[in-house]
């Protein structure tokens, strides 16, 4: 597993000042978010790269700008920021971008169902042009998109077709009681892991869960990118203690 940090948590950061702290706190991969990009201004991507290659970092995967779609008139929206981020991810040379599903979970199945055709029928083939794996994310109870449990997430990946891989958020996971059944269905489409405590928190020590979880992981040969998503209240020592006590049940240090 190669072990990785979203920038999430320094979007309060200058770009030169967020990627900078990725590298300072001994990170060699990283996960891009959108939430980073203002308005998802096309030209942030230059500046971006550009950073990222000097410190030495591996873009592995980037989060996708969301939209949970109510009404018809929105589709346009999600699609132009699904496709922008597209775009980030393959000129950040990330060879996976984390999606949502773009559409809300108070929508009634049919309209769920014909907006995900609509918003994926257009990224999907989008995606394979660019040579960019997308990979579908579970989401927790607060979200106001569909997709939380796996009966959901089979539910989507059964209109959106396509080769749609898996993002395990263990922390949302954790929350809706489905990290075991979600890694046991999903473990042979699994493109990328998200990883922190309850509430994107840090770990202060090893926890029963985690350790299950990752020793799990490392079962099923599991060799893509293990990605810290933590909160922005997170200090400096609660990030290198969390990647620590990852590294240590892992067995890497």
């Amino acid at each position: 597993m190669k072990l990785s940090l979203s920038n999430v948590i320094f979007s309060e950061y200058s770009l030169a000042e967020n990627i900078a702290a990725i590298k300072r706190l001994g990170f060699e991969n990283l996960e891009f978010n959108m939430k980073f990009v203002e308005e998802e201004d096309e030209e942030a991507v230059y500046p971006a790269k550009k950073l990222i290659e000097a410190h030495g970092l591996n873009c592995l995967t980037l989060h996708a700008a969301t939209l949970p779609v109510k009404i018809e008139n929105e589709i346009a929206k999600a699609v132009y920021y699904v496709k922008v981020s597209a775009d980030f991810a393959h000129k950040l040379s990330a060879p996976v971008m984390v999606v949502h599903s773009n559409v809300s979970r108070k929508l009634p199945e049919n309209l769920r169902r014909k907006f995900l055709t609509q918003i994926f029928g257009e990224l999907n083939p989008y995606a394979k042009r660019l040579g960019l794996k997308l990979a579908l994310e579970n989401l927790s109870h607060p979200s106001r998109s569909f997709g939380e449990n796996t009966a959901e997430i089979d539910n989507i990946l059964g209109v959106i077709g396509g080769d749609v891989g898996v993002t395990i958020d263990f922390c949302h996971a954790e929350t809706t009681g489905q990290t075991l059944s979600l890694l046991e269905k999903y473990k042979n489409k699994l493109l990328n892991i998200h990883v922190s405590n309850k509430a994107h928190n840090p770990f202060t020590a090893e926890t029963p869960a985690l350790k299950a979880f990752l020793h799990k992981l490392q079962e099923y040969n599991y060799n893509g990118s293990l990605t810290m998503e933590l909160n922005r209240k997170c200090t400096t020592n609660q990030i290198l203690e969390t990647k620590a006590i990852i590294e240590k049940i892992l067995g890497t240090v």
